[in-house]
């Protein structure tokens, strides 16, 4: 069944025709460990392993090879291992080793490879020297600078126009930069605590890599000068994928670095951007533990995740989930006992059609009407629910933890409270709210003292 994916670069949806059916390379831009992964960088992460259990199941779980970076050389990482006063390996491991634990609670498989920057500076001074060699970057003052206008096709990806993208090259500006659109491929290390190591093309000054130059040398290494598929968020198109083409494409000679370009679109929280400053801010890892009082299972927070397509702007909402776990708790009681089938037909028929997870979910929809549970199950572990084990019931139980348990307690004694002085209208309410977090409630008495009692439980 031929996969149609939506091309930024030719901005088409065209059918995908694999350089090697045998070995399709695909690379997407992964976190910059400096702080823990919000719901926003959840994303990406969930699109892109649909994607990649897409391809498996299309042309076979050995012909696809997933590298996803983690960024682990970048000024934020300095700045903030600095001002915490710890070693750099000491935030980037600690931040790594708690990203892998929150998406791996989404139910995303792990890439095929995960190279870290550090582990490829050689690569990088290598691109640095083919730059320079091939008359595309220069070094001024112990940096090296890619050369914009050496590159009549730059801004063929994001097809900017050119006012916005010296507007964007302007963040950097510098007087030792030629054109104010050239950008830093290296860069020197002056401070005590910036990382440093022996610098390309001559320089003396111990130094270190730009940020697109890392993601260049990294796809180089596990994937090849040019490959499949390169993904990430709508926000990288410009600058660091545009920069991207430029270095590869330069430091090789071809005309492409990946044939198909997919980006996802941006994520708000209740209708507004997300930023601390708004208090609306939240991590992969407060979801799951606890957030609006109430702690969230992964394949919830996936669902809500894939109820909007990937290329549309999602507005992240607490009735959004609340309506994904209700979902799920019906799909998953009715599926816990069966066997798998195989996917319906028409599931994978709407995944290969850009990933449609829209149109997906509502034949999953029609699967649980039909009672087709062996299909319905088959068709959950194709887009990663219980990818790894039916973990849904449990986690109900694990998601109860104390703050939950003491949000319940306090709802339910505000409804018996309101009960007893006769506020049917507040006590609807409160048992209505209770049932939307997905609490069960039983009413009756304390045979002690024939008090009215409320005992309640997750609803399956």
């Amino acid at each position: 069944m031929a996969i149609r994916l939506y091309n930024t670069r030719t901005r088409s949806k065209d059918v995908f025709v694999p350089i090697d059916p045998t070995n399709i390379r695909m690379y997407v831009c992964g976190p910059t460990v400096y702080d823990d992964a919000h719901i926003g960088n959840a994303r990406p992460v969930i699109i892109f392993d649909l994607l990649f259990r897409l391809l498996r199941h299309t042309f076979g779980d050995g012909a696809v090879t997933y590298a996803r970076n983690i960024t682990d050389l970048d000024d934020k990482i300095n700045k903030r291992a600095y001002e915490r006063g710890i070693t750099i390996k000491e935030l980037t491991e600690g931040t790594t080793a708690r990203f892998h634990a929150a998406i791996d609670a989404l139910g995303n498989l792990r890439p095929t490879v995960e190279p870290r920057a550090t582990d490829h500076i050689e690569e990088m001074k290598a691109l640095c020297e083919k730059l320079v060699a091939a008359g595309h970057a220069y070094v001024a003052e112990d940096h090296v600078l890619f050369s914009v206008p050496s590159m009549p096709s730059y801004g063929g990806l994001s097809k900017r126009p050119l006012d916005d993208m010296i507007a964007g090259a302007r963040v950097d500006v510098a007087p030792y930069k030629r054109s104010e659109m050239d950008f830093v491929l290296w860069k020197p290390s002056r401070e005590a605590h910036e990382p440093g190591w022996p610098s390309p093309c001559g320089i003396a000054q111990p130094g270190r890599p730009g940020w697109h130059i890392e993601c260049s040398a990294m796809s180089w290494k596990h994937l090849g000068e040019t490959f499949d598929i390169h993904g990430g968020g709508i926000d990288l198109v410009f600058p660091h994928h545009e920069n991207e083409v430029a270095q590869t494409t330069c430091a090789f000679g071809h005309g492409v670095m990946a044939n198909v370009w997919m980006h996802n679109g941006f994520l708000q929280v209740e209708g507004e951007k997300m930023s601390k400053s708004l208090g609306n801010f939240v991590t992969i890892q407060e979801l799951l533990d606890g957030w609006q009082g109430k702690a969230w299972p992964g394949e919830v927070l996936r669902l809500t995740m894939l109820k909007t397509h990937y290329r549309q702007p999602i507005d992240w909402t607490v009735r959004a989930m609340e309506e994904s776990w209700k979902t799920l708790s019906g799909w998953f009681d009715r599926t816990e006992e069966v066997d798998a089938s195989a996917a319906a037909a028409d599931v994978v028929t709407a995944l290969t059609d850009d990933l449609n997870t829209p149109q997906a979910i509502a034949e999953l929809h029609r699967l649980y009407r039909a009672k087709d549970y062996g299909a319905l199950k088959a068709s959950l572990n194709l887009m990663g629910f219980w990818g790894q084990a039916p973990r849904f019931v449990s986690q109900l139980d694990i998601a109860i933890d104390a703050g939950f348990r003491r949000a319940v307690d306090d709802l339910i004694a505000a409804r018996l409270a309101a009960r007893k002085a006769r506020n049917f209208a507040e006590s609807d309410r409160i048992r209505d709210e209770l049932a939307a977090m997905g609490i069960q409630l039983k009413d009756g008495k304390d045979p002690a003292t024939g008090e009215p009692v409320t005992t309640w439980e997750v609803m399956r």
